[in-house]
Protein backbone atom coordinates (compact mmCIF):
# COMPACT_ATOMS: atom_id res chain seq x y z
CA UNK A 1 0.00 0.00 0.00
CA UNK A 2 1.45 3.37 -1.02
CA UNK A 3 1.54 6.23 1.43
CA UNK A 4 -0.84 8.96 0.16
CA UNK A 5 1.55 11.64 1.47
CA UNK A 6 5.00 10.64 0.19
CA UNK A 7 4.04 7.71 -2.13
CA UNK A 8 6.50 5.38 -0.41
CA UNK A 9 5.50 1.72 -0.79
CA UNK A 10 6.65 0.63 2.66
CA UNK A 11 3.93 0.91 5.30
CA UNK A 12 2.91 -1.10 8.31
CA UNK A 13 -0.49 -1.88 9.78
CA UNK A 14 -0.78 -0.46 13.31
CA UNK A 15 -4.44 -1.34 13.92
CA UNK A 16 -7.04 -3.56 12.21
CA UNK A 17 -10.77 -3.70 12.86
CA UNK A 18 -13.55 -5.66 11.26
CA UNK A 19 -16.69 -3.72 10.39
CA UNK A 20 -19.19 -6.60 10.15
CA UNK A 21 -22.25 -4.56 9.13
CA UNK A 22 -20.36 -3.27 6.08
CA UNK A 23 -18.34 -6.44 5.43
CA UNK A 24 -15.25 -4.26 5.51
CA UNK A 25 -11.91 -4.37 7.25
CA UNK A 26 -10.50 -1.05 8.46
CA UNK A 27 -6.74 -0.79 8.67
CA UNK A 28 -4.80 2.03 10.27
CA UNK A 29 -1.40 2.24 8.57
CA UNK A 30 1.84 4.11 9.19
CA UNK A 31 4.34 5.05 6.50
CA UNK A 32 7.80 3.73 7.31
CA UNK A 33 9.37 6.66 5.41
CA UNK A 34 7.53 9.82 6.54
CA UNK A 35 5.81 8.44 9.66
CA UNK A 36 2.34 9.77 8.76
CA UNK A 37 -0.71 7.62 9.42
CA UNK A 38 -3.68 6.93 7.17
CA UNK A 39 -6.68 4.62 7.02
CA UNK A 40 -7.54 2.05 4.36
CA UNK A 41 -10.60 -0.13 3.93
CA UNK A 42 -10.72 -3.59 2.44
CA UNK A 43 -13.97 -4.74 0.89
CA UNK A 44 -14.85 -7.94 -0.91
CA UNK A 45 -15.04 -7.37 -4.66
CA UNK A 46 -18.38 -8.90 -5.60
CA UNK A 47 -19.73 -9.76 -9.01
CA UNK A 48 -20.84 -6.49 -10.57
CA UNK A 49 -24.49 -5.54 -10.33
CA UNK A 50 -26.21 -3.68 -13.15
CA UNK A 51 -29.04 -1.23 -12.55
CA UNK A 52 -31.83 -1.05 -15.14
CA UNK A 53 -32.99 2.57 -15.23
CA UNK A 54 -36.57 3.73 -15.99
CA UNK A 55 -35.61 4.43 -19.62
CA UNK A 56 -34.18 0.86 -19.94
CA UNK A 57 -30.59 2.11 -19.97
CA UNK A 58 -28.19 0.08 -17.89
CA UNK A 59 -25.43 1.27 -15.60
CA UNK A 60 -23.19 -0.33 -13.02
CA UNK A 61 -24.43 -0.29 -9.45
CA UNK A 62 -22.66 2.49 -7.60
CA UNK A 63 -22.71 2.25 -3.82
CA UNK A 64 -21.45 5.83 -3.51
CA UNK A 65 -24.30 7.12 -5.68
CA UNK A 66 -26.79 5.34 -3.43
CA UNK A 67 -25.12 6.77 -0.33
CA UNK A 68 -25.22 10.28 -1.86
CA UNK A 69 -28.98 9.97 -2.40
CA UNK A 70 -29.53 8.78 1.16
CA UNK A 71 -27.31 11.57 2.53
CA UNK A 72 -29.33 14.18 0.62
CA UNK A 73 -32.59 12.82 2.00
CA UNK A 74 -31.13 12.90 5.53
CA UNK A 75 -29.48 16.30 5.25
CA UNK A 76 -29.80 18.32 8.47
CA UNK A 77 -31.44 15.38 10.24
CA UNK A 78 -30.02 14.03 13.52
CA UNK A 79 -28.77 10.79 11.97
CA UNK A 80 -25.12 9.77 12.32
CA UNK A 81 -23.32 9.03 9.07
CA UNK A 82 -22.37 5.58 10.40
CA UNK A 83 -26.08 4.68 10.53
CA UNK A 84 -26.50 5.77 6.93
CA UNK A 85 -23.43 3.80 5.85
CA UNK A 86 -24.93 0.77 7.58
CA UNK A 87 -28.30 1.34 5.88
CA UNK A 88 -26.61 1.46 2.44
CA UNK A 89 -24.59 -1.65 3.32
CA UNK A 90 -27.80 -3.50 4.23
CA UNK A 91 -29.43 -2.47 0.94
CA UNK A 92 -26.37 -3.55 -1.04
CA UNK A 93 -26.33 -6.91 0.79
CA UNK A 94 -30.02 -7.45 -0.05
CA UNK A 95 -29.35 -6.64 -3.71
CA UNK A 96 -26.44 -9.07 -3.83
CA UNK A 97 -28.74 -11.82 -2.51
CA UNK A 98 -31.00 -11.45 -5.56
CA UNK A 99 -30.72 -14.20 -8.14
CA UNK A 100 -30.43 -11.67 -10.97
CA UNK A 101 -27.37 -9.48 -11.53
CA UNK A 102 -29.52 -6.88 -13.33
CA UNK A 103 -31.79 -5.06 -10.91
CA UNK A 104 -34.47 -2.51 -11.84
CA UNK A 105 -33.93 0.89 -10.24
CA UNK A 106 -37.44 0.81 -8.76
CA UNK A 107 -36.43 -2.23 -6.66
CA UNK A 108 -33.56 -0.21 -5.20
CA UNK A 109 -35.82 2.81 -4.64
CA UNK A 110 -38.36 0.69 -2.77
CA UNK A 111 -35.65 -0.79 -0.54
CA UNK A 112 -34.35 2.70 0.28
CA UNK A 113 -37.85 3.96 1.06
CA UNK A 114 -38.55 0.99 3.33
CA UNK A 115 -35.32 1.53 5.28
CA UNK A 116 -35.78 5.32 5.52
CA UNK A 117 -39.41 4.97 6.64
CA UNK A 118 -38.19 2.95 9.62
CA UNK A 119 -35.24 5.27 10.29
CA UNK A 120 -36.59 8.82 9.86
CA UNK A 121 -40.00 9.92 8.58
CA UNK A 122 -38.78 13.30 7.25
CA UNK A 123 -35.94 11.68 5.30
CA UNK A 124 -38.43 9.15 3.97
CA UNK A 125 -40.76 11.88 2.66
CA UNK A 126 -37.82 13.76 1.13
CA UNK A 127 -36.61 10.66 -0.68
CA UNK A 128 -40.13 9.69 -1.75
CA UNK A 129 -40.76 13.16 -3.20
CA UNK A 130 -37.81 12.73 -5.56
CA UNK A 131 -38.16 8.99 -6.19
CA UNK A 132 -41.89 9.16 -6.91
CA UNK A 133 -41.49 12.46 -8.75
CA UNK A 134 -44.13 14.41 -6.87
CA UNK A 135 -45.43 17.07 -9.22
CA UNK A 136 -47.98 18.76 -7.02
CA UNK A 137 -49.09 19.18 -3.44
CA UNK A 138 -51.75 16.47 -3.84
CA UNK A 139 -49.22 13.72 -4.48
CA UNK A 140 -47.22 14.91 -1.48
CA UNK A 141 -50.33 14.84 0.72
CA UNK A 142 -51.27 11.34 -0.45
CA UNK A 143 -47.83 10.05 0.53
CA UNK A 144 -48.13 11.71 3.95
CA UNK A 145 -51.52 10.03 4.48
CA UNK A 146 -50.06 6.63 3.60
CA UNK A 147 -47.22 7.24 6.05
CA UNK A 148 -49.68 8.22 8.80
CA UNK A 149 -51.74 5.06 8.19
CA UNK A 150 -48.59 2.95 8.42
CA UNK A 151 -47.56 4.61 11.70
CA UNK A 152 -51.06 4.27 13.13
CA UNK A 153 -51.28 0.58 12.22
CA UNK A 154 -47.95 -0.08 13.94
CA UNK A 155 -48.80 1.89 17.07
CA UNK A 156 -52.47 0.92 17.23
CA UNK A 157 -53.68 4.53 17.38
Amino acid sequence: MKCPYCLNKKTKVVDKRDIPELNDIRRRRECLHCGKRFTTYERVDFVKLTVIKKDDKRESFDRDKLLTGVLKACEKRPIPREKLEKLVGEIEAELRNYEEREIPSNVIGKLVMKKLRDLDKVAYIRFASVYREFTDLGSFERELKKLRRTIESKTGK
